[in-house]
């Protein structure tokens, strides 16, 4: 009975002592946005985020492509809209099982799958964009995280004026940004 009471208490501290998924805090012009970092479920994703935030390179950055009920995406022009440059491309991982719901982010990508860098989106169709994800023979968009706290400052930006940017007419009228990236 010792035994088992002593290796019961093993596995619980052992358990605990297991790294939760990593949080990164956004403090936006519009307030703050925490997410939880799927770095279990989607590695080398989250780790091309993490180091981009440990780098400092989100802070500064703007929300550039906003379409009400469907993305809001940000992560690689200034507020001038100028693009920052970027580490290499990495490999899709939207084969990972999670999907395209509302309030979680993907990497945003060009038509080549293998081709996310910095910027990624955070789903704002509240029936979620299936559409985006993985199926069996296409890739998606690879999620990697979700919200877990500021939902609303997400509803605020993808309520912003737009249009009046004629290169960027998704664009926020006012440039809504990053202005610190960090983790909790």
């Amino acid at each position: 009975m010792l035994r088992i009471l002593s290796t019961l208490l093993l596995l619980v501290v052992a358990s605990t002592s297991l790294a939760a998924n990593p949080k990164v805090r956004f403090e936006t012009d519009l307030g703050k946005i925490t997410l939880e970092v799927f770095e279990d479920r989607a590695p080398i994703t989250a780790k091309n985020f993490l180091t981009y935030v440990d780098e400092g390179f989100y802070n500064g950055t703007i929300f550039h492509r906003v379409i009400p009920g469907f993305v809001v995406q940000g992560g690689g022009f200034t507020f001038d809209f100028v693009k920052k440059p970027t580490h290499e491309a990495i490999v899709n991982e939207s084969h990972n099982g999670l999907k395209n719901y509302y309030g979680t982010l993907s990497m945003a990508r060009t038509a080549h799958p293998d081709s996310a860098t910095s910027q990624f989106f955070i789903n704002v169709n509240v029936g979620g964009n299936a559409h985006l994800d993985a199926g069996k023979n296409k890739p998606g968009y690879a999620v990697f995280a979700k919200v877990i706290d500021g939902l609303d400052v997400v509803a605020a930006i993808a309520r912003e004026p737009r249009g009046a940017i004629r290169a960027f007419p998704e664009a926020p009228n006012t440039p809504v940004r990053i202005l610190k990236a960090y983790r909790l």
